[in-house]
């Protein structure tokens, strides 16, 4: 997959944006000469750039950074905010929308989060509801972030400790993915990024998938050309299905392959405990356990996700080491009920009979603790 830019369409109605551009970056990460010295520098709008501690830290950051004198250049502002889950909150949104009035900026101002999934989601999250809607870029850092979470608009924020459950649908109008950035990522967030490529390929992509059975070694050490075959396959894949489907009314459902459990799981251990692509692994595991309980796939396509998920070093036992204390089976139930997916009292689970071969099934209580830990 060669392209170094393709285009998300998206309804016509729809508020954010009628398109996103995402363009491969190639190099070290130059985001000064990118904003300041390249066409994107010609922008007319203000923009309000949104980061992380870790990543304003980052050595290829620094150009960037240290334009901004008290978070401002010229007519841009910079806000740096905490790292982690924990700041994926409510009151994290309003502080970017705080500072953001405070600056002056109007509804036809630009957003640009840069950083992993957290950013992304809070940074369009505050676009979308200020002064009913200003436009939102992103510079996704991770590769969790790029090949997933920054791609096709869900917002949101954690809160009453349930995933995601405020929010709204507002894509961003550019993308700028540079892979370079993977080369300074930690490797649990490193692995976290992997989980969703994971599910993708199991999703989607029967190539992807043998490509993680057998060039483990290769992904492990971060072969850059792998790396941009993983993440163009994984966001070209991701693309069509927001086209087919923007608001998740059908196919799109399907992306929430292991999040039922990981999400429970994330709030479960404590936001910010285990990273997200590691829980969502570990829901993939229970997932593939509780097809194969129900006579809904083989043993030998459960054994062969549980044999991946062990080789990259996820979790997949029943009781994951991240949780502390009893009655695990019934603390992870009650947040999977809260599920913003679910319609009735049981709860939506997306299965596969096979690889790409995916469908959606409603569980009761009893069904889905016979995978938890008691």
């Amino acid at each position: 997959m060669s392209q170094n830019s393709f285009t998300i369409s998206y309804p016509a109605l729809h508020s954010g944006t009628e398109k996103s551009i995402i363009n491969f970056m190639a190099g070290i990460p130059d985001l000064a000469k990118l904003f300041f010295e390249s066409e994107e520098a010609a922008e007319k709008r203000r923009r309000f750039f949104v980061t992380d501690a870790t990543v304003a830290s980052l050595e290829c950051m620094q150009s960037f950074v240290s334009k901004f004198d008290d978070g401002v250049c010229g007519k841009d502002c910079l806000l740096i905010l905490g790292s982690g889950e924990k700041y994926k909150t409510i009151e994290t949104v309003l502080q970017i929308v705080s500072e953001a009035v405070d600056a002056g900026f109007t509804r036809k101002d630009l957003f640009v989060g840069i950083g992993g999934g957290v950013i992304s989601d809070i940074t369009a999250f505050a676009a979308s509801i200020y002064k009913r809607g200003a436009k939102v870029q992103f510079v996704p850092t991770t590769l969790l972030s790029m090949v997933d979470a920054s791609i096709g608009g869900k917002t949101g924020c954690d809160y009453d400790n349930v995933k995601n459950v405020i929010g709204t649908f507002y894509p961003a109008e550019k993308l700028f993915f540079f892979p370079e950035f993977l080369k300074y990522l930690p490797e649990n967030q490193y692995n976290s990024g992997l989980a969703e490529a994971f599910k993708t390929a199991l999703l989607f992509d029967k190539e992807l998938y043998e490509i993680f059975k057998s060039q483990a070694g290769k992904i492990n050490s971060r072969d850059t050309d792998l790396l941009v075959d993983i993440i163009k396959r994984c966001s070209s894949a991701k693309a069509k299905i927001v086209e087919e489907d923007f608001t998740e009314q059908g196919i799109r459902a399907y992306l929430n392959l292991g999040h039922t459990f990981g999400h429970a799981l994330e709030a479960v251990a404590g936001f910010g405990t285990i990273t997200h692509g590691a829980a969502v692994a570990w829901g993939i595991g229970r997932a593939a356990e509780l097809a194969y309980k129900q006579d809904l796939c083989s043993s030998k396509y459960k054994d062969d996700i549980l044999d991946i998920l062990d080789f990259y070093g996820w979790d997949n036992k029943p009781v994951p080491a991240c949780i502390k204390g009893g009655a695990i089976g019934e603390r992870l139930l009650t947040v999977m009920h809260k599920d913003k997916k679910n319609e009735n009292e049981k709860i939506r689970i997306i299965l596969q009979k096979s690889i790409c071969d995916t469908f959606i099934k409603e569980f009761d209580d009893k069904e889905i603790l016979s995978v938890l830990g008691k």
